[in-house]
């Protein structure tokens, strides 16, 4: 019964000490809010945000625009256009987002940088929020996929009132 006891213990510890989480902050902006790790940094270039860690082997880069005419057909376009990508339209996943944005996905390897691309584009009327992961490929895995997902998926578009 000793031993039982010590052991229950003993995981309890373990799993006290071993799950827990990073420190996290929150990135606020005027119209959205994204958590990332608080030992990241945050960049703001002519509106174009990158958020990314230290070591900067990669990013997570918030662009908007909100007076951009883009009609929904021309969407998909637009985000292959971005990477030069020759892929197939139907790689990028469509989906009704909440607050009426429409929301497509996209990821996309660049062989000649090396860089996994993750993107989500959220777009409603002639707004338009693009959130991209970019990683170098040699670091997409364990933990660094996990916090860039964390903090990608993270992403809050904040309630508008238009005046």
């Amino acid at each position: 019964m000793m031993k039982r006891t010590v052991f229950l213990f003993a995981l309890l510890i373990s799993l006290g000490l071993f799950g827990q989480k990073s420190d996290t902050k929150v990135f606020e902006s005027e119209n959205y809010s994204l958590t990332m790790p608080d030992t990241w940094k945050a960049t703001n270039d002519e509106g174009i945000v990158n958020i990314f860690p230290t070591n900067q082997i990669g990013a997570i880069t918030i662009s908007e625009y909100h007076d951009l005419e883009l009609p929904k057909a021309e969407t998909k376009k637009f985000i292959l256009a971005l990477y030069n990508s020759s892929d197939d339209e139907k790689k990028i996943k469509t989906g009704s987002g909440k607050r009426g944005y429409t929301e497509y996905f996209y990821e996309y390897f660049d062989e000649k940088e090396n860089l996994f691309w993750i993107t989500k584009v959220f777009q409603k009327s002639k707004e338009i929020y693009i959130v991209s992961i970019n990683c170098q490929k040699k670091y997409w895995n364990g933990n660094y996929m996990k916090v860039f997902n964390e903090t990608f998926d993270s992403f809050k578009i904040k309630n508008r009132i238009l005046l």
